[in-house]
């Protein structure tokens, strides 16, 4: 716009006539339709609100009647191999 401004004023009325908003290019105009747009656009939020049935308030949990507890096997110790042979090997320090 500067350019165009230039080719039929001098430069201090082509600066002037730029940025002064009251000369207003293409893409100006095209930007301000545009702002103009988007500031239309309102969303509205619709809020719902959820509704449960309701619930007998003596509620209980009963277990089976055939529970057992059941152990579990210490398999760890089991996997631990016997005692390290004593005197350790000392052959490779000395």
């Amino acid at each position: 716009m500067l350019a165009d401004n230039l080719s039929t004023c001098s430069f201090i009325e082509a600066v002037q006539k730029t940025f002064d908003g009251k000369h207003p290019c293409c893409l100006c105009k095209a930007i301000a339709a545009g702002k103009k747009s988007e500031q239309k656009k309102e969303f509205t939020v619709q809020l719902q609100k959820f509704e449960f049935p309701l619930v007998k308030e003596n509620l209980a949990l009963i277990g089976p009647s055939d529970y057992q507890l059941v152990l579990q096997a210490d398999t760890f110790a089991d996997s631990l191999p016997q005692k390290p042979p004593t005197p350790p090997p000392r052959s490779i320090f000395a």
